[in-house]
């Protein structure tokens, strides 16, 4: 059985990296599956392997982020009538993924949240199809607070970390992550099923903003629902204010469905009002895309 995901992880994503620990060299590899949305010059700088999930939009399967590029996912979702269905990869593409690299690698595998998807587990089962030494980590979130995770592990594999070491700082980090979600339309819950075509118009009519964030488990939950777009995104900034006080060592990854002026210009207030040590900025994958809809944004600090 594959450790609980609060304890160790399934390798998720292929960081090639070579250093030395008390005398001896370790190779790490980093794995991950296609909902993580670190920029493309992060994932190649630290050769991160990907698996992809499927897409099914219209009844045509695509690989994520292979046959289908966030920009081209967004354009089909926002002229199709059904919301876009993704599911996780299988745990044979796992184990063909891990048995890509040398015996003596070890890999760790970063997983989108699986109180969002059954990647995790998909990815547990594809380690035990396997003979290679592989730790599975749950990240318990999706999108860019998936990726900043993947980016901490590389940076911790590159400065010498031991895996034990790297799985228990991004076990914490993982705990004290803030991901806000900022849904400028309800559309695609309605579409989803999750709220009535009622309740959908009646916001809309009220001009009505929801801000969700990440809870316990890695499942999202609805924060604050406010009116007006200006008050909507002063309130934002005011929840992330609320959440510490000192920012300056901190990265923000902020994800977008298109609406790139949107998040450049989000950065910039977050970059005057908390001087951040960095502000990523990335289109949002198919996961948390779908809900998302049109304009809407991700935070994850």
């Amino acid at each position: 059985m594959c450790p609980e995901p609060y304890v160790l992880a399934c390798m998720h994503h292929a960081l090639l990296k070579d250093y030395f620990i008390r005398g001896e060299v370790f190779k790490m590899k980093i794995i991950t599956d296609s909902s993580a949305d670190l920029p493309s010059e992060l994932m190649e700088r630290y050769d991160i392997t990907i698996v992809p999930l499927t897409i099914s939009i219209n009844g045509q399967d695509y690989l994520e982020k292979e046959d289908l590029t966030p920009q081209e996912f967004f354009n089909k979702m926002f002229a199709a009538d059904e919301l876009p269905k993704t599911s996780q990869p299988s745990p044979a593409a796992f184990a063909d993924a891990f048995s890509k690299f040398a015996p003596d690698d070890e890999l760790l595998c970063l997983t989108i949240s699986s109180g969002l998807s059954r990647t995790y587990q998909s990815a547990c089962m594809g380690r035990d199809l396997s003979t290679a030494h592989i730790t599975v980590f749950d990240t318990l979130a999706g999108s860019m607070g998936h990726g900043l995770q993947i980016l901490r592990a590389a940076e911790l594999a590159e400065q010498g970390n031991t895996m034990g070491e790297i799985v228990e700082n991004l076990t914490a980090y993982r705990e004290n992550m803030n991901i806000l979600i900022l849904l400028d339309t309800l559309e695609n819950i309605v579409k989803g099923g999750r709220l009535s075509k009622f309740q959908g118009s009646l916001a809309k009519i009220l001009n009505i903003k929801v801000i969700l964030e990440r809870v316990d488990g890695g499942k999202v939950e609805i924060l604050e629902k406010v009116r007006g777009r200006k008050k909507f995104e002063r309130r934002v900034l005011e929840i992330i204010q609320e959440r510490g006080n000192d920012f300056t060592d901190v990265t923000f990854g902020i994800t977008h469905t298109g609406n790139a002026f949107d998040a450049e210009a989000l950065k910039q207030e977050i970059i005057t009002l908390l001087s951040p040590k960095e502000v990523l900025i990335s289109y949002m994958g198919a996961t948390m895309g779908t809900y998302a809809g049109k304009n809407g944004m991700i935070i994850s600090f």
